[in-house]
């Protein structure tokens, strides 16, 4: 049996887990974890122990120990609860659920929450320890209350200096060492502030919240970001814009699914406009930035983000001269033509890591557009778009009313390799 023991939140070990710790044949955890269970549970010198780094030879040594003899009994001590983005998946996964007796402490992102009095059943919680912090910040960008679990190099000071400059309202909750009688702090500062600052270890969570909107106080059924909208490429009526400038929603409704936005990605909508490619983007729960070069259109774009209840970071400047200060998307949508349009398209491909959806109405622009995409090394392809709308007509008939056509164009980046073809099937 492999015991899994939370500790470190202020849970106290039961009598049981005391008694297993001075018991184990082996005790494996972070070396803090270890300090503490030696003072508490009495761990005996020749007891054998493995300090947590790199979870691989931990796991090793937890394997030979099983297949002794004389096994005995394997204590693995984790923060908080184990089974929350804990090692509780690569034991399960290496040894079988059916090895372990799992013992959670509190959580270490419902400890937080609790010390601030709010609940977090609508938060999103997400992982930047020993993970690409640009995940958390996109996700912080694009909810308003979030957890994120850090990390060396993913902490308080990266994540407010990603988020400084976007113009959301956010706020950060640091909560150091929580469960520590003497060394426990929790303070809410900007992200500038927090990005000021150097954080030393024992750090547990860092909470980003937009505070007019941390506390919904309708009751909750699905926990987390929710189930999503009930719809969307919705109508040109719900969104401001000028005299018609704006995506078409038979367009957009393509467009987005070959942006494919999803929790965690970073889409650009470049030639804006109205923002209703970012703001459906946003709604499905990606981070968006709009950029409009109009003054008039970067508000329309603001207006529609808080009309729709969704942040989006608008940027008033022209392309592609406006994008080089921005971080790299997942995905973008460009709108609009011009005589930039080829070199905005180039820009967008150089740093897009998944896809380019471009929307141009003149046909005389659609081989610069395929060719651009073609020589960053995107696979490309396209539709003409031409739709017929059903509209009244006096008599209570019903005529078509057709929309211009349009040309949908895109091009995909191939996927890399996977180097571990067989990891999915062994996990």
């Amino acid at each position: 049996m492999i015991t899994v023991i939370g500790t470190g939140t202020g849970t106290p070990l039961s009598e049981d887990s005391l008694r297993d710790v001075a018991e184990a044949a082996l005790v494996v955890g972070g070396r803090r974890h270890l300090e503490e269970a030696a003072a508490m549970a009495g761990l005996r010198e020749e007891i054998p122990r493995v300090v947590l780094g790199p979870l691989a030879p931990a796991l090793d040594a937890i394997a030979r120990q099983h297949a002794r003899a004389d096994a005995g009994r394997v204590v693995v001590l984790a923060s908080g609860d184990p089974g929350l983005f804990g090692v509780v998946r690569a034991l399960a996964g290496r040894f079988g659920a059916g090895a372990l007796d799992v013992r959670p402490a509190a959580p270490s992102v419902a400890v937080a929450f609790a010390r601030i009095g709010l609940p977090w059943d609508d938060a999103v919680v997400v992982s930047a320890h020993g993970r690409d912090l640009r995940t958390a910040v996109n996700v912080c960008r694009a909810h308003p209350k979030v957890a994120v679990l850090t990390g060396p190099g993913a902490g308080p000071a990266e994540l407010g200096a990603a988020l400084a400059g976007t113009g959301l309202p956010r706020t950060l909750v640091v909560a150091s060492a929580l469960g520590d009688p003497d060394g426990e702090r929790v303070e809410r500062l900007s992200p500038a502030d927090a990005a000021g600052r150097d954080w030393p270890e024992p750090l547990s969570v860092v909470l980003s919240l937009d505070e007019a909107r941390a506390h919904a106080p309708v009751p909750r059924t699905v926990a987390g970001h929710g189930p999503g909208p009930a719809r969307w490429a919705l109508g040109e009526e719900e969104f401001t814009h000028r005299d018609s400038m704006i995506t078409k929603f038979e367009v957009r409704a393509l467009a987005l699914a070959r942006l494919g936005p999803r929790t965690g990605d970073l889409v650009w909508d470049v030639g804006a406009g109205s923002g209703s490619v970012a703001v459906e983007c946003a709604r499905l729960g990606a981070a968006a930035i709009a950029v409009e070069k109009s003054p008039d259109g970067a508000e329309r774009v603001r207006a529609n983000a808080l009309a729709h209840g969704v942040d989006v970071q608008t940027v008033h400047g022209s392309a592609p001269a406006a994008l080089s200060r921005l971080p790299d998307p997942d995905a973008v949508f460009v709108g609009g033509g011009g005589r930039e349009l080829s070199a905005v398209v180039t820009a967008c491909a150089r740093v897009a890591r998944r896809t380019v959806v471009v929307s141009v109405a003149a046909l005389d622009r659609v081989p610069a557009v395929r060719e651009a995409l073609a020589g960053a090394g995107f696979a490309t392809g396209g539709v003409l778009l031409h739709s017929s709308r059903l509209a009244p007509l006096p008599g209570d008939v019903t005529r078509l009313a057709a929309t211009n056509p349009v040309f949908l164009l895109w091009g995909d980046r191939p996927a890399a390799p996977d180097p571990h073809p067989m990891q999915g099937a062994t996990q």
